[in-house]
């Protein structure tokens, strides 16, 4: 059974004491676990607290709560960042039948056998994923499903763009009568201020010695597989990377973040492999809003999925990114960024692919 003495003994164990909100978070977290999936058809109405909505500022601690309750919770469960619900949904209203309520049909497949659903880095900016996640929460909240929510984004401040927000505020009225909300206010950013890890995981500029580091970081987990170009595919375009081994794939900036690409293209290569280094980048790229944006997508993809990340640039990458502005969640990349750079930090490139997959229903 998932008690809070439980959860905070887990956060004890990685030096966090929960502050005030964490509590608060910690207490809902474990109500809404302790109650049985109800079926709101038959119960007349949605439960006032059927769910956890957990906002604030980056590194405040909401996924490390959030993250630690959901390992613990004993039921059917299931993970994942926002980008992947938003793919697997779209790929299933490709194959459903035309005619009738699509999107609530599809819904209710992808939620068959959930009593628990976790959505991280929850966030609307896009009129098309706003009418998908208003019509998904309906029936979910309908069928009892159980969801916790953690965003940079207070419930009020989704779907900001004035021209459509109105059309998004049944939704948002809906978050706040059925989710408890709590707003993670703390001071402190945990990403910040933790250990260098041993080995160098940013290197700037670009000259030999950054070159040197690269090539010796991709021989010590690749052995003597030949670095190469090499064509791949990613989400069934071409991208031409520097090498690629078991493990590791070694691709410049520019067919990465400057050729037009999307979320799609960073969920496969986070599919299919355990670390990247992203080599050649030249900040002044990072004044076009596309470019900006495509790199915090991959930053959020391979931190969401616990992969290395190795960077060479021209100057050093969080200075760059500092004070720029055309992309959104900015702030908490540079928050992700410092503890990518961290001892704290463990890759499933350094422990295999044992760790656990959270994306995945399992009891």
């Amino acid at each position: 059974m998932l008690d809070e003495a439980r959860i905070t003994c887990k956060l004890a164990a990685r030096g966090i004491t929960p502050d005030a909100r964490q509590r608060d978070a910690i207490a809902a977290l474990v109500s809404l676990a302790g109650t049985q999936r109800a079926r709101q058809a038959k119960a007349g109405g949605a439960s006032a607290s059927q769910g956890v909505y957990c906002y604030g500022l980056p590194g405040r601690g909401k996924s490390l709560v959030v993250d630690t309750a959901f390992e613990l919770a004993n039921c059917r469960k299931r993970r994942l960042h926002f980008h992947e619900f938003l793919r697997e949904m779209n790929r299933r209203l490709v194959s459903e039948p035309r005619g009738g309520d699509r999107l609530g049909s599809v819904s209710r497949q992808w939620l068959d056998g959930v009593e628990l659903l976790c959505f991280d880095e929850f966030h609307v900016h896009d009129i098309a994923d706003a009418f998908l996640m208003g019509r998904f929460l309906d029936t979910a909240i309908a069928q009892g499903t159980r969801i916790v929510l953690t965003s940079n984004y207070a419930p009020n401040a989704l779907l900001p763009d004035p021209e459509f927000h109105e059309r998004f505020l049944p939704t948002i009225a809906q978050i706040e009568r059925c989710f408890t909300v709590i707003h993670f206010d703390g001071a402190r950013d945990y990403r910040f201020g933790g250990e260098e890890a041993e080995v160098p995981r940013f290197f700037a500029p670009l000259d030999t010695t950054s070159q040197h580091a690269l090539r010796r970081i991709f021989t010590h987990h690749e052995g003597n597989r030949t670095v190469e170009p090499v064509t791949l595919s990613a989400a069934g375009r071409p991208l031409a990377a520097r090498a690629a081994g078991a493990a590791l794939l070694w691709a410049d900036f520019d067919a990465l973040c400057v050729a037009s690409r999307s979320h799609l293209d960073y969920l496969d290569l986070a599919e299919q492999w355990r670390g990247l280094i992203l080599d050649n980048l030249h900040t002044s790229r990072l004044t076009q809003a596309h470019t900006l944006q495509r790199l915090v997508w991959l930053i959020d993809i391979f931190y969401d999925r616990k992969r290395a990340l190795f960077v060479a640039s021209d100057q050093p990458l969080a200075a760059a990114l500092s004070g720029l502005e055309g992309a959104h969640d900015l702030s908490r990349t540079l928050s992700r960024l410092a503890q990518m750079q961290s001892r704290t930090y463990h890759s499933t490139l350094e422990g295999g692919d044992h760790a656990a997959t959270n994306d995945a229903i399992g009891s």
